[in-house]
This record gives C-alpha cells, structure tokens and sequence, in this order.
C-alpha cells in the first residue's frame, strides 16, 4: 500500500462537481509535481486531503499510512502530520504571529513548548526564509506583501516539520532569489524524510529541488502520470500534447477558490489563549 492511496475520489463545492474519480499513489518521500491548467481540480485535491468542509467528497477513499482520513476534521489530519500551504495566505488582525505559531507547534505536541526552545527555533526558520526576526510581533500576514506572505507559509512549515507538506502554487508571485529560498527549504525538510505534493505552473520551482514523481489533472481525473520528464515537457510544450497523442480533451471546469476555515481555526486558537 502506498503512503498516500487515493481512489476513486469524487467530491464537489455548491453543487458542482470538481473532482471526477481520482486515483492516486504517492510514496512515502516522494516530492510529487501535481500539473494541469486552471480550474481542473488542483486545488481542490489538496483541499480534500486536508479535510475541508466546504469541500463535499462525495465518492472515494483517501488513505495515509494506511488511516482512512475521509470524515476527518482538518486539524485531526493537520495532528497527523499533514500541513497544507494556501494559494493566498489570509490577513488576521488581532493574531501576533509569534503567538499563532506557538499555538500550532504546541498543538502538535504533547507537551508544550519551552521559551528558550521556541526563541530559538523561531530565530533560525526566520533566517531560513530571509525574513527579520521581528516580523514575529506583527499580526499574521496583515501589511506584508505577497512574497511575504508565502515566505511566511514556509517558516510555519519548518517550524511544524510536518510528514506530508502540500504546497499550492507556493512560487506564484516570488522572484528568483525567493524561488530559490522556498527550494532549498523543500530540499532540506525532503532530506529528512518529508513527503511533498506540489502544485506549480512553472519549472523554475522544480528546478531548484528533486521532483520523483508527477501527474497532471485534467477535468477532475488524472490524465498523464510520469515523472520529472512530464514535467519539463509540460513546461516546453504546454498541455496541448495531450489531445494530439492520448485523445485527452481539456474541458475547462469551473474550480472555486480554497476557503481558509481550516487556517481560521488555528487562528481563533491562538487568539484564545
């Protein structure tokens, strides 16, 4: 059994139907390259396997380590060791992001904390992102800039170390040296065993790291699965190809943006206490 299996996955927001019978396999280390054009069920795919209520999977199996999390809430899958990175980040007044931080690493611990531990975890990931220490005593994500914002995405996946790491197009709107950061960083948590699924439109990003696998999405199904190759001809030639030499005809499907109740919650947490 594969790390992840995912089998015939149906599921739907409003009514509308985005994913149409996934099958999917991804091991346990594999830095897996998820493709495909707008609106075909990218996003909603990983929503789904964060367990996002807005999302109705209506069909299907999900399983990670064999655990059935089809049912589950987002922060039971999140407690698994699953970290999803949104497209757009939210803005939360009210929240200090040190404070938000806390209140995500303690509640995947047993128990809590130490200052002195987390000061210095917290000092190292801001360096490892290249971002100043002092953005820590800002509220979560209000006022920075877009790259920001996804360098922010990327000290909370350091600082949570998580099994499975979901990034949703993580390099929209950085440059190169930005790139660069968030690849080094994918390269170092991959060393130590992380499984990553990555959903990107450009191979900049997968230049920087060590794709093992890939599948592009098409109208909700998975219509080419390969491997770092798949990528780069995607890249070249777009994904006309797929017509010409499989017969596969790209249907654009209407795919709502992500809803951001899952990150919400976390939230609320940290401002509770």
């Amino acid at each position: 059994m594969a790390f992840i299996e995912i089998r015939g996955l149906k599921a739907e927001v409003d009514g509308l139907e985005i994913l149409r019978g996934i099958d999917l396999d991804i091991e346990k280390g594999d830095v897996f390259g998820l493709l495909g054009p707008n609106g075909h069920g990218k996003s909603t795919l990983l929503t789904c396997l964060m367990g996002n209520p807005h999302y109705q999977i209506t069909e299907g199996s999900i399983k990670i380590d064999g655990e059935e999390i089809v049912g589950k809430t987002p922060d039971e899958i999140s407690k698994m060791g699953v970290f999803y990175c949104f497209q757009n980040p939210p803005e939360i007044q009210g929240v200090v992001s040190m404070d938000f931080y806390k209140a995500a690493i303690n509640a995947h611990r047993e128990k809590p904390i130490g200052l002195f531990e987390y000061y210095k975890l917290l000092e190292q990931a801001y360096k490892d992102v290249g971002l100043p220490s002092d953005m820590k005593e800002r509220h979560l994500n209000d006022g920075f800039s877009g790259g920001e914002k996804k360098r922010n995405e990327i000290l909370q996946m350091l600082l949570l170390k998580p099994k499975i790491c979901m990034l949703d197009e993580i390099d929209s709107g950085l440059d190169v040296d930005a790139i660069k950061t968030v690849g080094e960083n994918i390269n170092k948590l991959e060393k130590e065993g992380t499984t990553f699924i990555i959903v990107s439109h450009y191979a900049r990003l997968f230049d920087e790291i060590n794709p093992t696998k890939s599948a592009v999405i098409i109208n909700g199904k998975v219509g080419l699965t390969g491997g770092p190759d798949l990528i780069k001809r995607v890249d070249t030639e777009g994904y006309t190809f797929l017509k010409s030499e499989y017969g596969i005809d790209i249907t654009k499907t209407e795919e709502k943006a992500p809803n951001m109740l899952g990150e919400c919650f976390v939230a609320n947490e940290a401002k509770n206490k």
